[in-house]
């Protein structure tokens, strides 16, 4: 399933590409900034855009700062950074004067940013919630109808229908005779939803019609997610036409160079075609694995590159200091004469400030070490036994599983390495997610009580070991307990957080409890000096009670 989703990118609207004079002087970073982007080369396009920040900085231009910010946040969105497209423009939000119109256009562009990367992070209700800040700061039409277009794609994520149908029957036929683009990849849109909600609906006509509107306008995009929609449609009844439309979405997303789509139509070709199965699915896994390959490469690239500026800063630092160290040493006598003290406060003062740029450089530098091993341990670990399973006909399933199982040792000791920065998420997001992320079309999660007042005051060490706790209870609901329904309930209590995790699955035996498959659990809440309850006794299901104290 394709949904059309729309990022106005700022930097062609609310960002004027005109020549930026901040005390009158021209920022040249800013301009180049934009003529990498009329290339499309948006990897030094962000770099630009990195240098103009600063400079801007310099000369206390708020605005213009916060500009950049955007644009450096849209291109991590648009190279599947999501982490970085959504701290960063969090970032931009503090930059920006909600009461002045005229940054209404930066404002919503910012807005919509971060509903189109936290969507692509799994977190509806946020981006919901930033969409409707988009539409609040729209200060045109098609803004608008684009920013409802994409809580639409929301409401269509969490099956609500419904929800979706109501915004396009209101949004549609403000673009008809106004904008063909928009209005056929609305039209393609809604006929699909509806027959979703109705698989009884004939959208066919509004399918096709769709269709024929993005092509006589030769509109590539718009005819790559309408031969989606009718794929899909055509699957259950006509396997020669879904066939045939999952091709042709094959070809197109290999002529537009998205790779996403093109492994969407992949899937699609595997389920139609069994006769090509192989070849499919072979060329399906050497993409999915280039792609993760280069997201990766682009979220350390743009790591490295925040990573140089702040070192190269830290060694301004440096040398500031080691100037003042020798003007100190000249000036000694005179400065004890005149009061020895100050310098010194201001000595222990920039060394203070170095030594914290410094151990924040360290924590990037390990995780960038550790997002490289990520991918050459695990990601090409899995690689690996998928395509032992592909190419031999008796591969041993046991041993696969014993291959899996070490990729996934490996991955938790990785895991147990890394640094965690915090400033990614908030923590009680960081559960959301979590959570959400063991939600598929067999199990379901609920929590309550997840707020940011639960985790106020709680240490990033505590918090690290509570994440790791709560993810051990539901791999192991994964493994084991067969459940379909998983609950989470959160309390505070005085200086007492308390946890209750629920399922209605077969229970944890005894030996898995007292075994190795908890002992990581079990030690982690010593650790935390708190304690957990495993209540195995219910007549079907489980229940953990875990409480520690805020230290």
């Amino acid at each position: 399933m394709r949904i059309f989703l729309v990022l106005l990118v700022i930097i062609l609207s609310s960002c004027s590409k005109t020549k930026t004079i901040t005390n009158q002087q021209e920022n040249v970073f800013y301009d180049k900034a934009f003529e990498f982007l009329e290339k499309n080369n948006e990897d030094s396009a962000y770099i630009y855009f990195d240098k103009a920040k600063d400079l801007f900085q310099q000369n206390k231009d708020l605005v213009q700062e916060g500009k950049c910010l955007i644009n450096m946040a849209i291109i991590s969105t648009n190279k599947g950074d999501y982490f970085s497209g959504q701290t960063i423009s969090l970032e931009a939000v503090k930059y920006f004067n909600e009461k002045d119109k005229e940054q209404y256009q930066t404002i919503c562009s910012n807005y919509n940013n971060l509903g189109i990367a936290t969507t692509n992070l799994k977190d509806y209700n946020s981006a919901i919630k930033f969409y409707d800040l988009a539409i609040k700061f729209a200060n045109n039409n098609i803004n608008r109808v684009s920013y409802l277009n994409n809580k639409a794609h929301i409401y269509t994520e969490q099956k609500k229908y419904k929800d979706a149908i109501d915004i396009y029957n209101i949004i549609l036929p403000q673009t008809q005779h106004k904008d063909y683009k928009i209005f056929a990849r609305l039209l393609s849109n809604l006929a699909f939803i509806k027959w979703m909600n109705n698989p009884r609906y004939n959208a066919e006509p509004e399918l096709l019609n769709a269709l024929k509107i993005n092509k006589s306008i030769n509109d590539l995009w718009g005819q790559n997610a309408s031969h989606s929609h009718l794929a899909d449609y055509y699957a259950k009844t006509d396997e020669e036409k879904s066939l045939f439309h999952a091709k042709e979405m094959y070809k197109i997303a290999t002529g537009l160079n998205s790779p996403d789509d093109r492994i969407e139509s992949l899937q699609k070709l595997i389920q139609t075609d069994p006769n090509n199965y192989s070849k499919y699915f072979s060329q399906f896994l050497s993409l999915n694995d280039s792609l993760q390959t280069t997201r990766n490469n682009a979220k350390n690239q743009f790591a490295l590159i925040r990573f140089d500026a702040e070192k190269l800063k830290t060694e301004n630092i440096q040398k500031e200091n080691q100037i003042l160290l020798q003007n100190i040493g000249i000036a000694s006598l005179v400065v004890l004469l005149i009061g020895g003290t100050i310098s010194g406060s201001i000595w222990i003062k920039r060394r203070k400030e170095r030594l914290q740029k410094e151990n924040e450089l360290k924590i990037k530098e390990n995780e960038l070490k550790i997002s490289k091993k990520v991918h050459d341990v695990v990601a090409n670990g899995i690689y690996q036994v998928m395509t032992k399973i592909e190419n031999q006909e008796h591969f041993d399933k046991d041993k696969a599983l014993d291959e899996l199982e070490f990729v996934y040792e490996k991955s938790r000791d990785i895991s147990y390495e890394k640094v965690d920065s915090n400033d990614i998420l908030e923590f009680y997001k960081k559960i959301s997610n979590l959570i959400g992320s063991f939600k598929n079309e067999k199990v379901n999660t609920f929590l309550a009580g997840n707020g940011a007042n639960i985790w106020m005051d709680l240490s990033h060490s505590v918090q690290d070991e509570v994440y790791q706790i709560m993810r051990e209870l539901l791999v192991n609901m994964k493994k084991h307990s067969r459940a379909n329904l998983v609950a989470f309930k959160f309390e505070r209590n005085n200086n007492l957080i308390q946890i209750q995790y629920t399922d209605n699955g077969i229970g944890i035996p005894g030996e898995i409890i007292h075994g190795n498959g908890l002992t990581n659990t079990v030690s982690r809440i010593e650790k935390i000096k708190g304690s957990i309850i495993f209540d195995n006794t219910i007549e079907k299901g489980l229940k953990v009670y875990i409480s520690f104290p805020i230290s």
